[in-house]
């Protein structure tokens, strides 16, 4: 009796995958992950943050039904609480699944709720890592908001990505600049999270994000002076991404959505 071929590898569906729509837009990358079988349940993860509304309209014309996780670390501005309340409202989002540390954890790591400021690193992973975790669980895989233009640490973002040999990530926005961003948020007339007029264009956690000033990078403002540059819900080889990569070679010709 002739062995059975066993199922390809997650790497192999993600090397597959980023050879095959190299050249798509995001549409087609979104469409992809929310309605092929081969990729199996997804979810959206979504800060509500500055640029977030432009993912979660794709979806909400695509499949609004779709899961969105929403992290509440219980230390964001009141303004992204209002704003996500709102965008889900407005966008007719009918399965915002907002989760948070668990509260034993978060009384053992952190009593007086100063571990922002002794080990931001480990505060992210409480109040960010373990219960996206935990909520990721139950997925395949999950679609994020990701850009090249973000940071050093996103230079060579791919459409699909390899976590750890145990889901799909999908970042159909990779190769969006960030006039692409702004111009779909105007052409389709879409509310803005209320601190980007404030001088916040990248939003996290109200006491790690503070305002940049002209001619700094949109993402000086978070954990300013810490020499970390993602909060590490997103991982490279393995690893949770603290602070800048080695430069790498050229990050790639893949073509963006015309959004004008």
């Amino acid at each position: 009796m002739p062995l059975e071929t066993p199922p390809p590898t997650i790497a192999a569906r993600v090397a597959s995958l980023n050879a095959r729509y190299r050249h798509h837009s995001a549409t087609s990358v979104l469409e992809r992950a929310l309605f092929d079988p081969e990729l199996g349940q997804v979810a959206l993860v979504s800060s509500f943050g500055a640029e977030s509304v432009v993912l979660l309209h794709l979806v909400s014309v695509l499949a609004p039904g779709t899961p969105v996780i929403f992290i509440d670390t219980r230390m964001l501005f009141a303004e992204t609480l209002d704003y996500q309340r709102r965008l889900a409202e407005t966008l007719n989002l009918t399965d915002v699944r907002t989760i948070r540390a668990d509260e034993r954890d978060a009384r053992r790591a952190d009593p007086d709720g100063g571990l922002h400021r002794t080990d931001p690193d480990a505060c992210c992973a409480l109040r960010k890592v373990a219960p996206l975790e935990r909520a990721l669980a139950g997925f395949d895989g999950w679609i994020t908001g990701r850009k090249r233009f973000q940071a050093e640490t996103r230079a060579a973002l791919e459409f699909f990505e390899n976590e750890e040999d145990r889901r799909i990530k999908v970042n159909p926005l990779a190769h969006w600049t960030r006039g692409d961003v702004e111009d779909y948020i105007v052409n389709n007339r879409l509310p803005r999270h209320p601190l980007v007029a404030r001088g916040y264009p990248s939003i996290g956690c109200a006491p790690c994000t503070s305002p940049v000033a002209a001619g700094e990078d949109p993402r000086a403002g978070r954990w300013r002076g810490r020499g970390k540059l993602e909060c590490g819900i997103h991982f490279v080889n393995g690893r949770a991404v603290r602070g800048p990569l080695p430069a790498r070679g050229d990050a790639g010709n893949g073509l963006k959505e015309t959004t004008r």
